[in-house]
């Protein structure tokens, strides 16, 4: 990513982890861009923000564990099943001196909590063995989406509802002066960009944006849950966003399905990206 030297924050940054939606993808037409679904690592300074734990939280888990004792919060857009695939397979939460926070917007206006629901997904017969093997230090915390949070000194997180079954929040990160912003899994309307993204992300440096199908792709399969890169260029412009990174790609979009978009999407709004596994940017 070219900026300028003024611009940027080094310890102001986000790595992704996973960038597939739905599903994992392991086929070699998926390597290139990458087949884990959704994780992000963003880093504050010396404060460790996760978001979502799709299977990418397992590879992240392999590099944390060589930086020593963790002390983080791992923030969920939502719990359907390929944005806590990972959990049960990252390694830091079996290690007695990690400390964790673990965080959802989603379920309070349901009368439900993160504790329970992540309980049961690791409950027979659905897994051989419980939650409560994990040995580090976990707080759970539910919030309802639309609130401010400040999970660490000078990192504010902005929140706000998105339009997906069972519910899932979108986030706003500030820090020193700079904004990422994390929109996934939302669907759009048809009737113009949505004021609850667009008031979220107005003027953000970095928006990641649910991309999952392309605008011809979506009458069929419209109520699903997700939106169009397209979608995001619109919103972004209406909101005053600087860059937009199309994320949660479709398991149907093989590396040269998503060569296509990264061409296409140049064109209409240069600067624009695809997220890649490994890929390292920031605000």
């Amino acid at each position: 990513m070219s900026v300028s030297p003024s611009s940027v924050r080094p310890d102001f940054t986000v790595t992704f982890w996973g960038v597939r939606g739905s599903i994992a993808c392991p086929e070699p037409e998926m390597l290139r861009y990458g087949g884990n679904t959704s994780c992000l690592e963003v880093r504050c300074g010396e404060a460790l923000l996760i978001f979502d734990a799709g299977t990418g939280l397992r590879p992240l888990g392999r590099k944390l564990a060589l930086e020593g004792a963790i002390d983080a919060d791992l923030f969920l857009s939502h719990t359907h099943f390929d944005h806590v695939s990972g959990l049960p397979f990252f390694g830091p939460v079996f290690v007695p001196h990690n400390r964790f926070r673990f965080w959802a917007g989603h379920l309070e206006t349901q009368g439900l909590e993160l504790c329970d629901v992540l309980c049961e997904l690791m409950m027979p017969p659905l897994f051989p063995v419980l939650i409560e093997i994990f040995k580090a230090d976990i707080a759970y915390k539910d919030f309802q989406a639309g609130q401010t949070l400040t999970p660490r000194p000078g990192v504010v997180l902005r929140t706000a509802p998105l339009n997906h079954p069972n519910g899932a929040t979108g986030y706003r990160i500030e820090y020193g002066g700079k904004t990422i912003c994390y929109v996934t899994d939302t669907e759009h309307d048809g009737l113009g960009p949505d004021p609850r993204i667009t008031g979220l992300i107005a003027g953000a440096d970095l928006v990641i944006y649910d991309s999952t199908y392309t605008d011809e792709e979506y009458p069929q399969f419209k109520g699903w849950g997700h939106s169009t890169w397209e979608e995001g260029i619109r919103v972004c412009e209406a909101a005053g966003a600087k860059r937009l990174v199309i994320f949660h790609h479709d398991p149907s979009h093989d590396d040269r399905i998503m060569d296509g978009i990264a061409e296409a999407a140049e064109k209409r709004r240069p600067g624009t990206l695809v997220a890649r596994e490994g890929m390292t940017l920031t605000p």
